[in-house]
């Protein structure tokens, strides 16, 4: 299936690793550009020169608290290609513990990245691309369920699921897409370091596993072709919706 991609060009944010990482490498496999982002330096270069050429990939350390960033990430992918057909914001995970565990300071600085980061991101991505033009959220099975331990981004992660609706009924009009993903156990660093925290990971590996149908943890590539295509001019019709990527784990229908 030709998912339209060759040289069609992205944005990707938190892309250095993980689902941020294997989305890029998904969408540059079928023949787009992109423009990589974090916030440390060197992962962002050894990730631009594993994906390959730079006439394709440009890697630029970022921040998405700093307000400055998502106008730098739009910058540079219309000065470097000449366009932007849309954009993938991935931000890392909040501090583990529950929601009356963390602390203001904690709930202020995730709230500036994970929140405001990614709505000031959309909205400035969004300005600047054309009819046909997408934007997926990388946000987490805690918008449908509470995830025990992770009190900040069952706060948070469901008013973003809010905000992506919203700006699909506002930039719809214009051929602007807007889709939140719903990564659940997949093989991140991450989730790796939350079965770490544990006293038994091999034991918390298997139970989580035993919960979810297809009876595995998730790899992040597998996350990175399903974003790939809702980014791509082949789901052309799909705007608005939440979609879980878990092998089956949320329960709701």
């Amino acid at each position: 299936m030709d998912l339209g991609l060759a040289d069609r060009v992205y944005v990707l944010t938190g892309a250095s690793k993980g689902l941020g990482f294997a989305t890029a490498r998904a969408l540059v496999a079928d023949g787009a550009r992109v423009v990589l982002s974090a916030r440390d330096p060197d992962r962002v270069a050894a990730a631009a020169e594993q994906l390959g050429r730079d006439d394709r990939v440009i890697g630029l350390a970022a921040d998405l608290a700093d307000p400055d960033t998502s106008t730098r990430l739009v910058e540079t992918a219309l000065e470097r290609f000449g366009q932007l057909d849309g954009a993938l914001v991935s931000v890392g995970g909040p501090p583990r513990g529950t929601a009356a565990q963390a602390t203001d300071a904690q709930w202020r600085a995730s709230f500036e990245t994970i929140f405001l980061g990614t709505v000031r991101t959309a909205r400035t991505v969004a300005a600047a691309l054309p009819g046909g033009g997408a934007i997926g959220l990388v946000l987490s099975n805690s918008v449908r369920a509470p995830i025990p331990g992770l009190g900040v981004s069952n706060g948070l992660r469901p008013g973003l699921a809010g905000v992506a609706k919203d700006m699909s009924d506002e930039y719809g009009p214009r051929g602007v897409r807007v889709v939140s993903l719903l990564p659940g156990r997949l093989l991140t660093d991450r989730n790796q370091e939350l079965l770490a925290a544990g006293h038994d990971p091999e034991r918390a590996r298997a139970e989580i596993e035993a919960e979810i149908p297809l009876r595995r943890m998730g790899d992040p590539e597998e996350f990175g072709r399903v974003a790939a295509f809702v980014l791509s001019p082949a789901a052309s019709y799909l705007t608005g919706v939440t979609i879980p990527v878990d092998g089956g784990a949320l329960r709701g229908i």
